[in-house]
Order: C-alpha cells, then structure tokens, then sequence
C-alpha cells in the first residue's frame, strides 16, 4: 500500500501554468497527468525513468492529492 504524504509539500496551483490544473512544484507536470501514468499501467520506477526529475515522494504526493 502506499504511503499518505503530505501533498502540500510537493504540489501546488498556479493559474499560469497548464491552465491552473495542480503540478508538480518546479515542473509542468500535472496530478492528473502521473495518476494517468499510473492508470496505465506504468509502474513508479517506469515514470521515475521517463521523468528524472520526479522523486518517489512526487509520486506518492499525486496518490495523496485530495482537492
């Protein structure tokens, strides 16, 4: 099971990038999009691979995300 992480720490809104959708602080990388990565059946280590610049953590911020 994964670990509940304060997503606060990790993602953010910002109205000038992606049309104000949560991202990934520092990057263009939306929720929706690593939640749809995961949907697909692309594991945490297959997205880590394709975007070096998410941790685990990002990952895991994404799961936790409530809004």
């Amino acid at each position: 099971m994964a670990s509940v992480i304060d997503f606060t720490k990790y993602v953010e809104i910002n109205p000038e990038i992606r049309f104000g959708r949560p991202i990934i602080k520092g990057t263009r990388i939306t929720v929706y999009d690593v939640l749809g990565w995961l949907a697909s059946g692309q594991t945490h280590e297959e997205i880590l691979e394709d975007f070096p610049q998410l941790s685990n953590d990002h990952i895991l911020a994404c799961l936790s995300y409530n809004h």
